[in-house]
């Protein structure tokens, strides 16, 4: 289910237990993670995107969003 795009952005994901690190098209990045879980660690949530992007990502949903708006 690879998107062959070169104007996909690549996103980080990180594997500790494997000691697997990666950038994988962001169209494809759901699909992956979730494929190296269930072959890999039995489907426990252990790939994910790389820790320090999920939280500026996160950062940046809550600001948009307007989350810490009083």
């Amino acid at each position: 289910m690879s998107h062959d795009s070169s104007d996909d952005p690549t996103v980080p994901i990180v594997c500790d237990d494997c000691g697997t690190r990666t950038r994988v098209p962001l169209s494809d990045l759901a699909d992956l993670i979730e494929r190296h879980n269930e072959t890999r660690h039995d489907g426990d949530s252990v790939a994910t995107v790389e820790p320090e992007l999920a939280e500026q990502i996160a950062d940046l949903v809550t600001e948009d969003l307007g989350l810490l708006e009083e």
